[in-house]
């Protein structure tokens, strides 16, 4: 996402830094507008505090003489129409509902401000989701959105010129028991639709049989996760036509700033 940025000639003086401490991308933020002030959004208190402990520079840093660092408000609190970029690495598919989210998104853009967003897609751990299915077993963790669904919700958001790409990428363990525990980190067996009572050992040897079975010839266990990119912006409103059009004092205002330019 990153070297995705070089591409945007817009310079933000506003930057959002949604669910900021997951995504990890202040560093790279901050690297590529020094200038613009960073606002990381949280979903919820823990993940505010621990951002919050993330923004304190070091002693040594010249930023923390500056007295520099980012702000960190609660998801809900950010400001209406005043970022230029929104950065969202590696969250949307932890949302209950994306739609919402971006609908969210939209609102806290100002016109002509752009989101960027990354999120896994419905290819990740293909090959332990097929494991299941060929045992029979429940599936082991949450269905993720296809790509051209996420740029459809963009649309009907409101967000104009949805560019959605993405990329496959794999990741090796040295035995399933490994695999298994960084799942666990990373919400992978987080399902509805898990199995809803405890597993016996006789279970769980089976499955780690299974996951062993699937080690490449390098003996480490293989496993593929879809990264899905996207980036669009938000237009001046329209107008909608009908018999009675109410159209907000703001849109009016970005319309009419629009023309001029």
């Amino acid at each position: 996402m990153a070297k995705r940025l070089t591409i945007v000639k817009l310079q933000p003086s506003h930057v959002l830094d949604w669910w900021g401490f997951l995504g990890a991308g202040g560093e790279s933020l901050d690297k590529q507008y020094p200038t613009a002030r960073r606002v990381v959004v949280e979903p919820i208190a823990a993940l505010q505090r621990r951002s919050v402990e993330a923004q304190a520079a070091p002693w040594w840093s010249a930023r923390r003489w500056r007295g520099e660092r980012s702000d960190v408000i609660a998801e809900g609190d950010e400001q209406a129409g005043a970022a230029q970029l929104l950065w969202a690495n590696m969250m949307l598919h932890a949302a209950r509902d994306p739609a919402a989210v971006m609908a969210r998104w939209h609102r806290a853009l100002a016109v002509d401000g752009f989101v960027m967003f990354s999120c896994l897609g419905p290819d990740t751990l293909k090959e332990l989701r097929e494991l299941y299915r060929r045992l029979g077993w429940s599936t082991p963790g949450t269905a993720f959105v296809d790509m051209h669904d996420l740029g459809d919700m963009m649309v009907h958001t409101g967000f104009a010129d949805p560019v959605m790409d993405q990329e496959l990428v794999t990741l090796t363990w040295t035995d399933p028991a490994a695999l298994l525990a960084e799942l666990r980190t990373l919400g992978g067996n987080v399902s509805p639709q898990r199995h809803s009572g405890l597993r016996t050992p006789r279970w769980r040897g089976r499955l780690m049989s299974e996951i062993g079975a699937l080690a490449g010839p390098d003996g480490r266990v293989h496993m593929s996760f879809e990264i899905v990119y996207g980036h669009a912006f938000k237009p001046v409103p329209r107008a909608r036509v009908s018999a009675e059009t109410v159209v907000p004092v703001d849109d009016l205002r970005a319309m009419v700033r629009a023309r001029r330019r």
